[in-house]
């Protein structure tokens, strides 16, 4: 990986997978240079001369179809997009990040305010100010000198349905999330929700595309129900990696393989009109190191466990799986961003 071309690279997703993923991707951009009183003092962890500057430019698209919590209060109280998410990007891409981690999800614990944490109360003042709530997004970005660009999947105030498999038909994120049912197909409202030009068009630069990880329908799918961004994937010339979850989640893909994963994406994308021949990712990052059995115990009890890499079956669908151990085990589990980082960054730097 010496002295390659830079790429642009977009991540698409949202939740904890999304903002894991920017951490490890942030590590090759060149570091921003301060524009203003309050980030003047920010010393970077990682200096551009640490690592090699394999990214010109990093774009993150995140859902924003959040309608609990702090985001779902502001969403409703201010009729503006829910702001949890793009937070969490905002976090991850920054220089400071200890720091705007413990300021931004600080929450308060009484009066009014109660329940609301500081980044969300931020992006909704920024919001308040410029009026439009993607300039609020890229203003924050250029306070925080983050290392990437972000941008929400849509500005239309979206909102998800989910018909489950027992054929009810549960409005909204918070409650698809809490039903006991299983996803059987994903709704967005009002279907004809758009992206940003901003969106399409760094889709369409861009040399290397992530989708995942993340909820399968809540963090994922989600953002391909938005009209232009299955085609523009489609369309694209770049290197396009689905980073697979590790682990299988209560009520959105328990008993899934990696393959019906894959087939679940699909299925979305073609309802939408995309062509059925069309291809939306060449390659499927797949964890096949094991998990230890305390580890896999406590996941159990919610039923979830390790995703299976049916890689023939991937194959068959025209995308070549890429294996490995890819897994960081705290008190949650989560993906090694470092590794998922340079792995789908080699990818693209070979093509």
């Amino acid at each position: 990986m010496s002295n390659p071309r830079q790429l642009r690279v977009v991540a698409i997703g949202g939740g904890t997978g999304l903002s894991t993923l920017l951490r490890g991707l942030k590590r090759f951009v060149p570091a921003p240079r301060a524009t203003n009183n309050f980030n003047s003092g920010i010393r970077p962890a990682v200096t551009a001369n640490t690592l090699p500057c394999l990214i010109r430019q990093l774009s993150a698209i995140v859902t924003v179809t959040d309608d609990g919590g702090s985001s779902g209060r502001l969403r409703e109280d201010l009729n503006m997009l829910p702001p949890g998410d793009v937070r969490n990007c905002m976090v991850a891409l920054s220089e400071d990040e200890h720091l705007l981690s413990q300021l931004f999800q600080y929450r308060f614990s009484s009066g009014d305010l109660e329940g609301h944490s500081f980044g969300n109360l931020f992006v909704a003042a920024l919001t308040g100010i410029t009026g439009d709530f993607a300039q609020a997004v890229q203003t924050s970005s250029q306070i925080l000198a983050t290392r990437g660009r972000i941008y929400p999947s849509t500005t239309a105030n979206a909102t998800l349905s989910a018909r489950m498999d027992d054929g009810t038909l549960v409005e909204g994120e918070t409650n698809i999330t809490a039903s006991r049912q299983t996803i059987a197909e994903l709704m967005l409202s009002p279907a004809n929700a758009q992206p940003l030009p901003e969106t399409l068009a760094a889709i369409a630069a861009a040399d290397l595309i992530t989708l995942g990880p993340g909820s399968l329908y809540t963090s994922l799918i989600c953002n391909l129900l938005v009209g232009g961004i299955p085609e523009a994937l489609a369309a694209s010339q770049a290197t396009r990696v689905y980073i697979c979850n590790l682990m299988t989640q209560a009520n959105e893909s328990l008993g899934l393989t990696a393959s019906q994963h894959i087939e679940k994406i699909f299925n979305h994308a073609r309802a939408r009109g995309l062509d059925p021949k069309a291809k939306i990712f060449d390659y499927a990052l797949i964890n096949t190191a094991p998990v230890r059995q305390a580890t896999l115990a406590q996941y159990a009890r919610e039923g979830q466990m390790p995703i299976e890499p049916d890689l023939d079956r991937i194959r068959a669908l025209g995308v070549e799986p890429i294996t490995g151990n890819f897994v960081h085990e705290g008190e949650v589990l989560r993906h090694s961003y470092d590794l998922v980082a340079e792995t789908v960054l080699h990818l693209a730097l070979k093509r």
